[in-house]
């Protein structure tokens, strides 16, 4: 490749990149449909035949937007995610169970992980457009499930059946899940109510330091539910 065409293919990268950032915002701003190719063209600074050029259609720009948005999620937390599962499969091979106590630690890691990350000032775009398309979801919602959402939950899941005693199957392990992560990113997803019933004016270390440890004082409340005579 000659150094024109590697400028022109670096230019060509840089201009993707701010279209999809500045789709990431607006359309969780506005909605898919109150977000015109205009207004896209204008916030990237660049022509309107990029959009064609680079995605074929808004709609290509929205789903590659939730790719992207899968994707810079992942970079917070599929490490995390990795170093779980290989353990269980490590656990698994050698016939053995991971334990109450590991299982905790672990699923106090992942809670306190999502939480940082989801009242840090990064994830407001991300919270927006999640937000609008977990009330009317599309492609583009199966797209950011499929990469982070079910990997997730699957993998605390697991854990919370080990804290139970019970199938990772159940509706009841599965409903525990769902509530734990729910517990910690109401801090975004209600965050103006939060903010007002805690008197905070914004989040920073100190606050993050408390909803950390709310999250470990959730994971150690998790006990096996008594069976009822």
């Amino acid at each position: 490749m000659t150094k024109q065409r590697k400028r022109q293919s670096a230019r060509g990268e840089i201009a993707r990149e701010k279209l999809i950032v500045v789709a990431l915002d607006l359309f969780g701003r506005y909605g898919f449909e109150g977000t015109s190719t205009r207004m896209l063209r204008d916030a990237a600074g660049v022509n309107l035949q990029a959009i064609l050029y680079y995605f074929g259609s808004k709609e290509g720009l929205y789903i590659a937007t939730a790719e992207y948005l899968g994707g810079e999620i992942n970079s917070h937390v599929s490490g995390l995610r990795t170093k779980v599962r290989g353990r269980l499969q490590e656990l698994a091979a050698a016939g053995q169970s991971l334990s109450r106590e590991e299982a905790k630690a672990f699923l106090t890691e992942i809670l306190q992980k999502m939480a940082t990350l989801f009242v840090s000032k990064e994830s407001e775009p991300w919270a927006r457009f999640l937000i609008r398309e977990q009330m009317e979801p599309t492609e583009a919602f199966n797209r950011v499930y499929i990469a982070v959402m079910k990997p997730m939950l699957e993998a605390g899941i697991q854990l919370i059946s080990v804290l139970l005693d019970e199938d990772p199957l159940s509706e009841h392990v599965r409903l525990r899940m769902i509530s734990l992560f729910g517990s910690v990113l109401v801090y975004r997803t209600a965050h103006a109510s939060a903010m007002l019933q805690l008197e905070w004016s914004g989040i920073g270390a100190s606050e993050v330091k408390t909803i950390q440890n709310l999250a470990e004082e959730l994971v150690a409340a998790i006990q096996p539910v008594k069976v009822r005579s």
